[in-house]
């Protein structure tokens, strides 16, 4: 039996819910190319008018970090407070942010 994967490459999909808000992850589509993957995104998961923006990214062109890396990797910003929200005051009448 073979266990070569004949699926097409992997998508992942990010929908913007309004304008001016972020993009949100929403999940994975296979495609062949940036275009069927972004109709395919489309269908999937603008069926009901949920979207007004899609992205579409080769599950390949995204880097993360590690789990075992939390501690190196993610300590540096610990002394610097102002990079944390609890930093600033919102002012009032500000949307998305």
């Amino acid at each position: 039996m073979s266990t070569t994967d004949n699926q097409w490459p992997l998508w992942e999909v990010f929908v913007q819910a309004k304008t001016g808000t972020p993009h949100k992850h929403c999940g994975s589509v296979h495609a062949p190319d940036k275009e069927m993957a972004l109709q395919n995104a489309r269908d999937l998961y603008t069926r009901r008018s949920e979207g007004t923006s899609i992205w579409v990214v080769p599950a390949t062109a995204i880097t993360a970090s590690s789990p075992e890396d939390i501690g190196p990797f993610f300590e540096p910003s610990n002394d610097k407070p102002y990079r944390h929200p609890t930093f600033y005051v919102t002012p009032e009448g500000i949307k998305y942010l």
